[in-house]
């Protein structure tokens, strides 16, 4: 199934749902350990970012020094899309929140700071309550 590009539609069906839990990012040395499952990978040139749930990292001894709620936009954007960070990035700026945004192959996923989960959600549903 091919994903959205239109950002008006893209913005009218955003339905933001904030996934439960604490998420962090921490770095792997050596690659993922055990009884850790990662949400989110990225491979860098200084190493291996994960986004773990917290317990996991706390379990696991990783350092991190953000704690991230993790907010899926429900409505299936194209990678192609142009348009959809910016303005989803916008409206978080101006309510002065931190936004780390992932795309996936079928959604796109934010963190944003935990104690600021639940009012971003409230932000972006206004977003796309103004698109409609």
């Amino acid at each position: 199934m091919t994903g959205e590009t239109d950002l008006q539609t893209l913005l009218r069906d955003l339905r933001p749902e904030l996934n439960p839990g604490r998420y962090v990012f921490t770095m792997a040395e050596g690659g993922v350990p055990s009884g850790v499952t990662p949400v989110v990978t990225v491979a860098e040139q200084e190493g291996l970012t994960l986004v773990v749930p917290q317990a996991e990292a706390d379990a696991a001894g990783m350092a991190y020094d953000y704690v991230a709620g993790w907010i899926t936009l429900r409505v299936h954007s194209a990678p192609a899309a142009v348009g959809l960070t910016a303005a989803v990035s916008r409206a978080l700026a101006d309510a002065h929140l931190s936004c780390n945004v992932v795309a996936g192959f079928h959604h796109d996923h934010l963190f944003v700071p935990y104690e600021d989960a639940e009012h971003a959600v409230e932000v972006l549903r206004r977003l796309a309550q103004g698109s409609s």
